[in-house]
């Protein structure tokens, strides 16, 4: 399958939110919600050790645009629906088309937390790569340590596959174990 040759939406909704390819334009909401989100993100994310310039948080919208478009990776942020208020920022990634399988990525600003927006669009996103790219496997995939993200993927019925030990290391260098979570073809 050539993935350029696809085509396919780049936004949808779900309930309460509209989940979107990045645009150019994004980057000053995008830093916006990491600067509210910057103290959670930096526990878990590697590339949220420093507060970017709103030029990086531009340059960053740019580059995941372009990735959409060649369907290297499908970074989607989600909008409450029917503004441009950024809840938080998703996406398909770790593509293998050949498959396909699909690795689910996921944060949310600070001020949405504990609303089950992350959970809303996880689930979006799951059917979205199911029932559009035929994906075959879905993954989650967080730190041992990442209660919030182990629940949302426990909520939507991933099964628990396994624990890589000893996989990354957080911020401060220290060793992290990696579980992993998946879906096969939408049905478990």
């Amino acid at each position: 399958m050539n993935a350029l040759l696809l085509d396919f939406a780049e936004s949808f909704e779900s309930d309460r939110l509209t989940l979107r390819a990045p645009r150019a334009g994004d980057g000053v909401e995008l830093n916006a919600a990491i600067r509210e989100t910057f103290d959670d993100l930096k526990l878990w994310l590697p590339w949220a050790q420093q507060i970017p310039s709103l030029e990086e948080s531009e340059a960053f919208v740019r580059r995941a645009q372009y990735q959409f478009l060649a369907r290297e990776d499908l970074t989607l942020f989600l909008f409450l629906k029917g503004t441009n208020t950024m809840v938080g920022s998703s996406g398909l990634h770790r593509i293998d088309w050949k498959i396909p399988k699909f690795e689910i990525g996921y944060w949310c600003r600070k001020r949405f937390q504990g609303q089950g927006y992350v959970t809303e669009s996880t689930q979006a996103i799951t059917k979205f790569a199911f029932e559009t790219f035929g994906a075959k496997r879905v993954e989650i995939r967080c730190s041992s340590e990442n209660v919030r993200s182990r629940r949302i993927a426990e909520k939507l019925d991933f099964k628990l596959e396994g624990t890589f030990r000893n996989e990354s290391l957080s911020a401060s260098g220290e060793l992290r174990n990696t579980l992993v979570f998946a879906k096969i073809n939408g049905s478990d």
